[in-house]
């Protein structure tokens, strides 16, 4: 970021418990619920700074959820093996096929169609 000040960069600083080096996504990451993070942002060219304190209310997690956790890795498989196919036959070619497998799969349920 840059300072609105006068447009030098600007230092971030996640404390006041923290060491220099944390990031602010593994404060906020590590925090327990009701945990309040506060962030420092310092312009060593003006002197601007600004400081703002972040309270985490909830968490959620799906940390145990391995259906979530395996979906996830094959929808990027399959995203980069789509990527990597250049011709738009063979893409085209994929896509009627999924729907045909769909279109017969047991299992789909009537959220699917909402997707759409």
């Amino acid at each position: 970021m840059d300072c609105p000040a006068c447009g030098s960069p600007v230092t971030l600083e996640v404390g006041p418990d923290r060491p220099l080096s944390t990031s602010l996504s593994d404060a906020v990451l590590a925090a327990d619920e009701d945990e309040q993070i506060e962030v420092a942002r310092d312009c060593w060219d003006c002197g601007w700074h600004e400081t703002r304190a972040l309270r985490v209310t909830s968490i959620d997690t799906t940390a145990g959820d391995e259906t979530a956790v395996d979906r996830a890795a094959l929808i990027d498989e399959i995203t980069d093996e789509l990527a990597s196919i250049e011709s738009v036959g063979t893409l085209e070619e994929t896509l009627a096929a999924i729907r045909r497998q769909r279109a017969t799969d047991p299992a789909r349920t009537d959220t699917d169609d909402a997707a759409e």
